[in-house]
């Protein structure tokens, strides 16, 4: 059970590192990309526009990506433990999954999003919070 938990964090921290990617990829690629990852027309077009809220809401999207990565990884037990990491990954689990199970109750907050932007990011998030909580089951105790 412990090595399933292992590789679970480990996956789950990997997903978000390629999230966190993307999101900066988002940002090289300028308007087209956002269009194409299903940012609301708004975005897109303020990053047609030159605009510094894009690059700087995107920037911290990655950020936060990036530091559940690593909280993953240190669960698994990939890099050194990381301050309040079982508090942390129950926090990115919940994050995770009540994303993907709220998007009803979102959608409304941002009506410029596709649909297909709610069903692929949720179904991802559905992953990636089975995954943390599956390796937070797996390794309860060890932490």
């Amino acid at each position: 059970m412990q090595n399933l938990g292992v590789f679970a964090l480990v996956m789950g921290g990997a997903l978000s590192a390629v999230a966190a990617i993307a999101h900066l990829v988002c940002i090289a690629g300028g308007a087209r990309a956002y269009r194409l990852m299903g940012a609301s027309p708004r975005m897109v077009r303020a990053a047609e526009a030159g605009k510094l809220q894009p690059t700087l809401v995107t920037l911290a999207i990655a950020a936060v990506l990036g530091v559940w990565a690593a909280y993953a990884w240190a669960g698994a037990g990939v890099i050194d433990h990381l301050p309040l990491t079982k508090l942390a990954l129950v926090a990115i689990t919940a994050v995770y999954l009540g994303r993907a199970v709220a998007f009803p109750l979102l959608k409304p907050l941002f009506p410029a999003n596709s649909q297909v932007f709610w069903w692929v990011s949720s179904g991802i998030c559905l992953v990636m919070g089975l995954l943390h909580l599956l390796g937070v089951i797996a390794l309860w105790p060890l932490f």
